[in-house]
């Protein structure tokens, strides 16, 4: 016998929970199938732990300034097993907080794998599922190595399970997720080196790669670009790892694979619903999240579009709205999507990179750039500047794109979004007011 229900979402994750949750608020009848954790990656593998971390690493650098201003204080080490704990106890927490909601909106979840019979049919465990209707939100899962001694190394999951803090890291990728651990093991106390086979945050502004390198060389961490890793190795009881054409690198206690992530789709069974996927393996599809085939959509990491848990939110959310709530024109606009990495110090982006908007206006872009030392860091005597830069086009100057990096561009960067989103021009930035003595004032006195 199959069940039938209005919509059908495959993943309960940040996507996956946003369309159910928008859709069984206006009314429709939503079955999610999630065999794991409600929360996905993000909740229990990524950004929300990922963050904790973030936050205690912080709190690690802001004890040495503590004491270089005068306070009387010894930095301590972190208790890991203690952080861990309350780490995973506000993980708990979240997933709580959405098995929760779902109960109160009468959203049936499914703990099993499902996959598809047909475009509209699932199965999962020993039951058949139908509706007009079918989300795919599977998200993504770290890259295996795929190189020789891959049984040494871990990826992102296997970060999250350390129960010490490893003494000697090495990380294998240059990208947000390489850069984000190297920051925060090092500021914990560890020895890190990051290998990559390009600089640092390839896929962002170059500025923000080659600024972050610096501050991260000035605390540290130690980066071995242009490396084609060829595998790791143990030898006397520590991993050694290996560049085409380097002399072997280590010793290390710990060696993480950063390399990227790939989409969730390997259990789905695609072809027998008929759906196309590109040679990343992410499923296509268009504006509007429709796949190949008429009914499914999908959306967040899966589709390969933006990898980030606020654009799987935002999606699923007007997927909902255009299906259930008469909205057919809903999509969301992926155009000047604001990021954060959450490095030390954090960077921040929003619209196009300098590359990227001198091929799309040529000769009519306009870059501002500047560099300010934080007060806390100059009363620390800690080295280093943030860096900011504004790409502007046309005659008016319109801001296509707002990058930076340095203490508190994670908070402030997000209203900075709304105006470039808005269409603000440098003309308004500059009658925009600043706010003395801060970092943020910086993007709107540049000259």
């Amino acid at each position: 016998m199959t069940k039938h229900a209005d919509l059908l979402v495959i993943g309960g994750g940040s996507g996956g929970l946003a369309v159910a949750i928008r859709a069984a608020k206006l009314g429709a009848q939503v079955t999610l199938f999630e065999p794991h954790e409600l929360g996905g990656t993000c909740v229990n593998r990524g950004c929300v732990p990922k963050k904790a971390m973030w936050l205690a690493a912080e709190l690690a650098e802001a004890q040495g300034m503590a004491r270089a201003v005068g306070f009387d204080v010894a930095p301590g080490t972190l208790d890991w097993p203690v952080f861990v704990a309350r780490r995973e106890a506000y993980v708990l927490r979240a997933r709580n907080s959405y098995a929760n909601r779902l109960r109160e909106l009468g959203v049936e979840v499914i703990p099993e794998l499902a996959y598809f019979l047909d475009a509209h049919t699932l199965r999962a465990g020993d039951a058949d599922y139908s509706a007009p209707h079918l989300v795919i939100a599977t998200g993504s899962r770290a890259r295996p190595f795929g190189l020789p001694g891959a049984e040494f190394v871990i990826d992102s999951d296997g970060f999250f399970k350390l129960d010490a803090l490893p003494r000697r890291v090495g990380i294998i990728g240059g990208g947000y997720i390489g850069v984000e651990f190297a920051g925060v093991l090092r500021a914990l106390g560890a020895q890190v080196e990051i290998f990559s086979r390009s600089g640092l945050l390839s896929h962002f502004d170059a500025d923000l790669g080659s600024e972050l390198e610096a501050q991260m060389q000035v605390a540290g961490i130690g980066h071995h670009a242009r490396c084609a890793v060829r595998g790791v190795a143990r030898d006397d009881g520590a991993l050694w790892l290996d560049c085409a054409g380097h002399a072997r690198h280590g010793p290390y206690d710990c060696v993480i694979n950063a390399t990227g992530r790939v989409p969730n789709v390997a259990s789905l069974q695609l072809d027998a619903a008929g759906i196309r996927v590109n040679d990343r393996n992410g499923i296509v599809t268009d504006a509007f999240e429709n796949t190949s085939a008429q009914g499914v959509y999908a959306l967040g990491d899966v589709n390969g579009k933006v990898a980030l848990t606020p654009v799987a939110i935002a999606a699923g959310r007007q997927l909902a709205e255009r299906l259930f709530n008469g909205k057919p024109g809903a999509h969301l606009d992926y155009r000047n999507i604001a990021s954060v990495v959450f490095s030390h110090p954090p960077v921040g982006s929003v619209g196009l990179s300098e590359a990227v908007a001198r091929r799309e206006f040529g000769d009519a872009v306009h870059v501002y750039k500047t560099r300010f030392t934080p007060m806390l860091w100059s009363l620390a005597g800690r080295e280093g500047k943030t860096f900011m830069k504004l790409v502007c086009a046309g005659a008016g100057e319109r801001i296509v794109g707002l990058h930076g990096i340095g203490p508190g561009m994670d908070e402030m960067l997000q209203g900075f979004a709304v105006a470039v989103h808005m269409g603000a021009t440098y003309a308004d930035f500059l009658k925009t007011v600043a706010i003395h003595p801060t970092s943020a004032e910086e993007f709107v006195t540049m000259a």
